[in-house]
């Protein structure tokens, strides 16, 4: 029987859940190595960030350092053993502009082996 391949849980946050993290979430929902979800820090959002968004995922993609910041304050304790990487993409882009995902692709090619 062929072994299932255990694909990686991977949440990206943007502010409003509009533009970046809805791009990234789309853009890699097909890869065979990971399963993705996309939530904003802001209470405006179209996916506001849930206690169940941040136990489902293995790694957290932040855009910025600001939304690292209040997943801290607000889910203190829930991320003491999870791994959150600031990718520093400004909210410059609409979605799937086609500069914004390869943004995307150069920040996770060094957070998570793709290959």
């Amino acid at each position: 029987m062929a072994q299932k391949l255990e694909r990686t849980k991977v949440l990206f946050i943007c502010s409003r859940n509009q533009w970046r993290s809805p791009t990234a979430e789309q853009h890699w929902r097909k890869h065979p190595k990971l399963l993705t979800r996309s939530a904003g820090t802001s209470p405006n959002a179209r996916h506001t960030v849930s206690v169940d968004d941040i136990r489902w995922a293995d790694v957290i993609c932040v855009m910025e350092e600001k939304h690292q910041s209040r997943l801290r304050v607000q889910f203190t304790r829930l991320l003491s053993n999870k791994p959150i990487h600031v990718l520093d993409i400004p909210d410059d882009y609409q979605f799937m502009d086609p500069e914004l995902i390869e943004l995307l692709e150069q920040s996770l090619a060094g957070i998570i082996d793709l290959n």
